[in-house]
């Protein structure tokens, strides 16, 4: 009787066995930023990410945000910013954003570049003068991905200095 209860129980339990055994297990996901850097190229901010933790092959939205400001000058042939009224200091926050995929390793190492306030609309240069950008700084920089709510900041202030040492007036 004994041997019959024992084949009856392996043979109920041997399907369910082999179903557990060939279910693939479920990755457990848990997105975390590896490194978050970021440095000037130009006028322009930007900001390098590696993240982990993400599921395979999955779309992944992110955006590169800081506060910035920028001075905009209008620049004589003569090499300098001729008044006061061809100068005008901008601020505000800035941001920019892209979407990558986390592809088999549930990484992504990607990059973005954040560039400054534009000059106000308002603000033009008369005949026979340029437009040109005096400086920028870019603070409170952080980098966020947005499908999964993690945000990392990036400690710093990053600044140009003034880009026109040469023009009389623009920094």
């Amino acid at each position: 009787m004994k041997r019959v209860i024992r084949r009856l129980l392996v043979a109920l339990c041997a399907p369910v066995l082999l179903m557990a055994a060939m279910a693939t297990p479920a990755l457990a996901t848990s997105p975390h930023f590896v490194s978050a850097t970021a440095h000037l190229s130009g006028v322009n901010l930007v900001v390098s990410f590696k993240e982990a933790g993400l599921g395979t092959n999955e779309q992944i939205t992110y955006t590169a945000t800081a506060d910035a400001s920028a001075t905009y000058v209008c620049v004589n042939k003569g090499g300098a910013n001729p008044s006061a009224s061809n100068k005008t200091d901008v601020s505000g926050p800035v941001s920019a954003t892209g979407t990558f995929s986390s592809g088999k390793n549930g990484q992504v190492t990607a990059s973005l570049t954040v560039g400054p306030p534009p000059p106000p609309a308002d603000f033009s240069c008369p005949k026979g003068q340029l437009q040109e950008t005096a400086q920028v700084t870019y603070t409170n920089v952080a980098i966020t991905d947005t499908t999964n709510g993690v945000t990392e900041p990036i400690p710093g202030t990053f600044s140009t200095g003034c880009l026109l040492p040469d023009v009389r007036g623009a920094c």
